[in-house]
């Protein structure tokens, strides 16, 4: 009867064991990113950080420089951004750090 139990042991331990260090030894998983508020927001300010990084310095100097009239959509897009805070203040968190970097190390920011 004894070796009836062994059998069982002789299974069980080393299942037990193995369940027991994939539990404590898992990576622990970071808290989920919570959904996007703004997704056509994020693409928009997304779509312009990448025109910056993409961008050379001689361009943005030239972009400066033209000064062009925006055009409907930018105008829509600002009108959006005056007509909802939160929606400003999560565009501008979003793209103000990589827009400075790059216009200071182009010099365009003293």
């Amino acid at each position: 009867m004894i070796k009836s139990y062994r059998r069982w042991l002789v299974v069980l331990v080393p299942f037990a064991a193995l369940s027991l260090g994939l539990t404590f030894l898992r990576p622990i998983r970071s808290k989920a990113e919570p959904p996007q508020q703004y997704p056509i927001m994020d693409k928009v300010a997304d779509k312009i950080i990448l025109k910056y990084q993409q961008s050379s310095c001689q361009q943005l100097q030239q972009k400066e420089s033209q000064k062009t009239p925006p055009s409907p959509q930018e105008i829509k897009a600002v009108e959006f951004l005056h007509n909802d805070a939160q929606m400003r203040a999560a565009f501008i968190n979003k793209v103000a750090a990589p827009i400075a970097n790059k216009m200071f190390e182009c010099g365009l920011i003293p």
